[in-house]
């Protein structure tokens, strides 16, 4: 119909005319109110989840049952949604060996379960070594 009519059957409902889809051939309109339309919208926009990246900080003489626990961590971090970012952090004369701290990143990435991808690899920075662990889309 043209523009001018479905404006005037707007009109005499007390609705507005919507374009909702303007790459269409022929544009698609409908006959609706505009705010309760917005307000839709933003709603959808505002279900969609927020990734967070949770830290969980690791020594390189962890013990077992304290990386146990990590590990339990990392993968509750995982099932939620977030990333997870394992950091270790060497203290004094630590930072000679840190194939030591590799070893436990090995044991992390070992002992994860279900779906996840690592999204950074095990990276010596400075002081500390961090790796990045996130879910698989």
């Amino acid at each position: 119909m043209s523009v001018r009519e479905a404006l005037s059957r707007a009109a005499d409902r007390g609705l507005d005319l919507v374009e909702v889809s303007p790459t269409a051939v022929p544009p698609v309109c409908k006959i609706l109110d505009f705010g309760k339309y917005k307000y839709q919208l933003n709603k959808k926009h505002a279900q969609k989840k927020t990734i967070d990246v949770k830290e969980v900080k690791v020594r390189p003489q962890v013990s077992e049952h304290d990386l146990g626990l990590k590990i339990r961590n990392i993968n509750r971090f995982i099932e939620e949604g977030d990333k997870a970012k394992v950091v270790m952090y060497f203290r004094g004369r630590e930072i000679v060996r840190p194939e030591l701290g590799m070893k436990v990143f090995e044991k992390i990435t070992q002992q994860l379960v279900g779906k996840f991808q690592i999204e950074q690899q095990p990276r010596l920075e400075g002081n500390h070594i961090t790796m990045v662990v996130a879910p698989k889309a």
